[in-house]
């Protein structure tokens, strides 16, 4: 089977062979930081894989012991295991590691949903990958050549993965989270903004605010996160300051009463007008009720 591939972001004709190879000769990505999950969708792309087949081909380069490490297609080999396929079509690159990691990165940025964990990862191996890349190309440039690179590798990888600098650098800063805490990210039970500052906190800290989850079900907004890697860099931050700083009512906790206007409306007096009237009378019938329900425990006893 022949086809054309991306390259360098422009389509072009780059005919490509792609050969069958054995599902058992092909092994993932080393430290792949993208999950392959036995989910809904990958349930459809079963199916389509029987009805089907392969359509796009892996992306593969050759080990030394003769079998494959995937660079792109890792839930497409999934889905051909679980429809029952022996053997898949993939292209052979012949990438250096640097290489393999950027096509890989790039690969699976087309996802249409990427879970916190995976881009932290991600972007952290894509940048030094590009590191690595600039510092073989700078012991071949001229000196010319390097004065005119004006922008830094974290520029350029978010220019190519369509990020801020600023967010690239604030997703690489999970990987300091215990997996504990990155998983809770990945659920949208802690916030990403707060969570970039919990991995200013070393690793028993962050056991601190995990143990505080698992019994009181609380996490730190933006300000108490602020506040808890300001203490730890000064070296302050103790389990008791994190249970205080934890333990304060933050805004979103306050419950709200919520009621019914056209129900209240209906049933006050004409005068009363204004919303400040309403709740002013609303207050007065509440102290009432509680002095007559006073008053009826009284003379009970």
């Amino acid at each position: 089977m022949i086809y054309s591939s991306l390259c360098n972001g422009k389509d072009i004709l780059n005919i490509e062979k792609a050969i069958p190879i054995p599902i058992e000769k092909l092994f993932d990505f080393p430290n792949h930081p993208f999950k392959v999950n036995d989910d809904k969708e990958m349930e459809n792309m079963v199916e389509t894989v029987k009805a089907g087949g392969i359509i796009m081909p892996l992306i593969v380069r050759q080990k030394a012991d003769g079998n494959y490490e995937i660079i792109s297609g890792h839930r497409r080999k999934m889905a051909s295991q679980k429809a029952g396929l022996k053997e898949v079509p993939c292209i052979i690159r012949n990438f250096n590691d640097d290489e393999a990691i950027i096509k890989m990165v790039d690969s699976n940025m087309q996802r249409t949903k990427i879970l916190p964990s995976e881009k932290a990862f991600a972007y952290k191996m894509k940048l030094e990958a590009e590191k690595h890349q600039g510092q073989r190309k700078d012991l071949t440039s001229d000196q010319i050549g390097q004065k005119l690179e004006s922008k830094t590798t974290r520029e350029k990888v978010a220019e190519e993965l369509g990020e801020s600098a600023t967010n690239i650098q604030r997703y690489i800063r999970l990987t300091e989270l215990i997996p504990e805490l990155l998983k809770l990210v990945d659920e949208e039970r802690v916030a990403f903004s707060p969570a970039v500052d919990l991995s200013y906190l070393t690793e028993d800290e962050q056991y601190v605010i995990l143990n505080i989850y698992d019994y009181d079900d609380k996490t730190p907004n933006v300000s108490q996160a602020r506040h808890l890697k300001l203490l730890s860099q000064e070296g302050k931050l103790t389990a008791d300051k994190i249970e205080e700083i934890m333990g304060e009512q933050k805004p979103n906790q306050v419950e709200k009463i919520k009621i019914n206007a056209e129900k209240i409306q209906s049933l006050l007096p004409r005068e009363v007008t204004t919303e400040r009237q309403t709740e002013e009378f609303i207050i007065k019938c509440i102290k009432e009720h509680n002095q007559r329900e006073k008053r009826k425990m009284e003379m009970t006893r």
